[in-house]
């Protein structure tokens, strides 16, 4: 008995404890100093409106509440445009409402937040800064409501509105993506297809359904779940493979480029070896980046002036001009399940193999495929 006490002790206090992933602290900074950019815009907005009001009433508390979820926690459906700026808007008019009708704040506060919600929830636009913003008018309705309705268009809608912009445009800026993508948007090829590691046989309606009856609408989009549906299925897939590494399945014996190598020689290499990428290293055969055959084309097809030659800037362009740096990269040790998403993925062709900054090799679609397949084939799995 005295154990089944400690354990069920243990298991309340580790409920306390931290329920989300860790995230690497260049993330908390990304974050942080979105949210230092987004709020210093809206302080600078309410200053150049109400220059005699501007930090008690026209820079607003929930401000940093939203400013939290739109660059902290992004991909949130909470923190999406239309929430935040529809949610915190109606959140005013609704506490405006109340507090035109009732004049107790004892009442007046919490009806306003409890209309807040209600009004947040029937336009879909549930965004928790709202409940915040409800309150904020609810309790200086002295203040506030003698501006009217005008309050929830400015600063309200309008703070809102600029925090968002700064917030795509922050995300764009840092390799991010906000607003997140909707289920059934064009894939990056443009056509209507899933990318490949989402083509789960499930319809949005399904997957709304799945989100509806386990109570996560407001926790979870439908596109957020499809991702984790795939990716837990492809996880699961590499349980059935054997354990095998990036280094037995990776090609060793490298092309390789210089960054300073002409464009033209680059193309030369793709086409007299059929490949679709390219390392780029240094002299001491460090990893600079890597060129994509698509990548290429579409740099060339960008940059080619009227008189049909590569130029930017007024010079010829080279192999450091169009390699790509951000992207995922592997140790001999990583396990080829690491690498099934990424290479799944229509953006990324092939995964280098890194060991002290230097190249080793580079594991490729075929790679991969070539792999899986042998393992198909394997007598112990039919």
């Amino acid at each position: 008995m005295r154990i089944l006490i400690d354990s069920l002790g243990h298991s309340r206090l580790r409920s306390l404890g931290p329920s989300s992933a860790a995230i690497p602290a260049s993330e908390a900074l990304r974050a942080g100093l979105g949210a230092v950019i987004g709020l210093a815009a809206a302080a600078g907005l309410a200053l150049l409106v109400a220059p005699g009001l501007w930090l008690g009433i026209y820079l607003i508390a929930p401000f940093g509440a939203t400013s939290v979820l739109i660059f902290a926690a992004p991909n949130s459906p909470l923190a999406q445009p239309w929430p935040a700026i529809v949610g915190n808007t109606v959140s005013a008019l609704a506490a405006l409402l109340v507090c035109r009708l009732v004049a107790n704040p004892l009442i007046a506060v919490p009806a306003a937040v409890g209309l807040a919600i209600t009004a947040m929830a029937l336009c879909r636009a549930t965004h928790p800064p709202g409940g915040a913003v409800a309150m904020t008018v609810a309790i200086g309705a002295d203040t506030i409501a003698p501006l009217g309705p005008g309050f929830a268009f400015l600063p309200v809608a309008a703070g809102t509105a600029l925090l968002v912009g700064i917030a795509v445009l922050y995300a764009h800026a840092t390799g991010r993506r906000y607003p997140f993508r909707q289920f059934g948007e064009p894939n990056t090829h443009g056509t209507a297809d899933p990318e490949a590691p989402e083509r789960l046989g499930l319809t949005e309606e399904e997957l709304s359904g799945i989100l509806v009856r386990y109570n996560q609408s407001l926790n979870l989009g439908v596109e957020d779940l499809a991702r984790l549906v795939a990716a837990a299925e492809m996880q699961a897939a590499s349980h059935h493979t054997r354990a095998q590494t990036a280094g037995d399945i990776m090609s060793r014996d490298l092309v390789t480029v210089a960054p300073d190598a002409p464009l033209h020689d680059v193309a030369g290499l793709f086409v007299r070896h059929g490949f679709t990428s390219l390392p780029v290293v240094d002299g001491e055969n460090r990893f600079l980046g890597v060129i994509f055959q698509l990548h290429l084309i579409a740099r060339v097809h960008a940059d080619v002036g009227r008189d049909g030659r590569l130029s930017r800037a007024g010079h010829a362009l080279r192999a450091a001009d169009v390699m790509q740096t951000r992207l995922p990269v592997a140790t001999p040790d990583s396990p080829i399940a690491a690498l099934l998403p990424h290479l799944a993925a229509s953006d990324t062709d092939a995964v280098p193999v890194l060991e002290d900054g230097r190249i080793i090799g580079i594991v490729t679609r075929t790679d991969l495929i070539a792999a899986l397949a042998r393992e198909s084939l394997r007598p112990d799995n039919h």
